[in-house]
């Protein structure tokens, strides 16, 4: 069974930094896409950013130049690196992994449980 665990969160006042961690569990055979998403409270769950096994990144333009994804593919781990923070950042982060368990399985995507941002004086 795959599990998703999320850590780093916590409190940080404007203008700080938080650093996101994601390590997959289980049984892997690869992981294709790693994401991180966010939710505030009356929000819709929305992309933050993406990277592929191939290096490819993407980020959505509230956090560009700010945030900093990354991925660590021999621990399975995935980074989100937060700097400049703002109140507006305030949700709770998922991470979010393509991957297949086997090799002759389908890709399938799972979830981490989430972990809370808050950013507030």
């Amino acid at each position: 069974q795959v599990q998703l665990v999320e850590s780093g969160g916590g409190l940080v006042q404007p203008g700080g930094s938080l650093r996101l961690s994601c390590a997959a569990s289980g049984s892997i055979f690869s992981i294709y896409v790693m994401g991180w998403y966010r939710q505030a409270p009356g929000k819709q769950r929305e992309l933050v950013a993406t990277v592929t096994s191939g290096g490819s990144i993407s980020y959505a333009d509230s956090v560009k130049g700010r945030f900093t994804v990354s991925r660590d593919n021999a621990k399975n781990t995935g980074y989100l690196q937060m700097n400049s923070l703002r109140p507006e950042d305030t949700a709770v982060y998922y991470c979010n992994a393509v991957l297949r368990e086997r090799e002759r399985d389908n890709r399938r995507v799972y979830w981490g449980q989430g972990t809370q941002v808050t950013v507030s004086s």
